[in-house]
């Protein structure tokens, strides 16, 4: 884990968009197929938003090793979907994801604590345009704060699936070093999520000019969201392979 110049988070973004464009369909695809195994988990009574939850870090790997695919010129198929969810790799994953839901409970008590769900219900709420809802400054730091703690979450605890998949690390010894390798490269992850950040937003207030209210628009701005979480994974991807190195073919489990 060597120290990275700051705009090392660019070079990323710019890698990631690289990725994206050699094999966009494919990647889609994979987006998607996560999105609704998740939502059909999350369906299920009680259990279902636990595994959801436990199920990440195996649901993130098909994302890196369609990466690692489409740098070595690989065509990405639908079996990639499958890449976090054989043995042995499914325990030790979720072994991960247990962590992650240990993690997701403590921010849903901060964000409860911080009184953040009455906050956006209050927002959600329709109101009277002449009349709209007074916030607070400590309303508005709560939310802010909260979202920044859940990015900072994510984003520190994202290496611990492919250090465990590909390096074949113990689910607390990839947690270990994901964290440390994001927090010593601060600078450069800050600059990666404010320059991804700030190519959305500007895409998004485009968008918004050009379609206003329309049906079209929504459907627009929601296909822009889902393109920009793609763009976020690969440049991810991008970050993993700079920190830790490219996984070798030995490392590689069959996918």
């Amino acid at each position: 884990m060597n120290n990275l110049p700051a705009r090392t988070g660019w070079d990323w973004l710019k890698q990631g968009i690289g990725l994206f464009r050699k094999q966009p369909a494919a990647l889609t695809t994979v987006l998607f197929a996560n999105i609704l195994f998740s939502i059909a988990l999350s369906a299920l009574p009680v259990i279902g938003p636990v595994l959801a939850v436990v199920l990440i870090p195996s649901f993130s790997m098909a994302f890196m090793q369609a990466c690692l695919m489409i740098e070595n010129g690989v065509r990405v198929t639908p079996a990639v979907l499958l890449t976090g969810f054989r043995q042995p790799a499914l325990l030790a994953l979720c072994k991960v994801g247990l962590i992650y839901f240990g993690v997701s409970v403590v921010l849903m008590i901060v964000t409860q604590l911080a009184g953040v769900p009455d906050l956006v219900e209050r927002m959600a709420k329709s109101t009277d345009p002449k009349n709209p809802p007074a916030f607070s400054g400590s309303d508005m730091a709560a939310l802010l704060g909260t979202f920044l703690l859940n990015v900072a979450a994510m984003v520190t605890l994202f290496f611990a699936a492919p250090l465990t998949y590909w390096k074949q690390m113990s689910a607390g010894k990839a947690t270990f070093y994901s964290f440390f390798g994001v927090v010593r490269s601060a600078r450069v992850f800050l600059l990666l999520l404010a320059a991804w950040f700030g190519i959305f937003f500007g895409v998004l207030l485009v968008t918004v000019q050009i379609f206003g209210n329309a049906n079209v628009g929504r459907v627009v701005i929601m296909w822009l969201i889902l393109l920009f979480v793609l763009l976020l994974q690969c440049a991810m991807y991008s970050g993993y392979r700079t920190i830790f190195g490219t996984p070798l073919e030995k490392d590689v489990q069959p996918a």
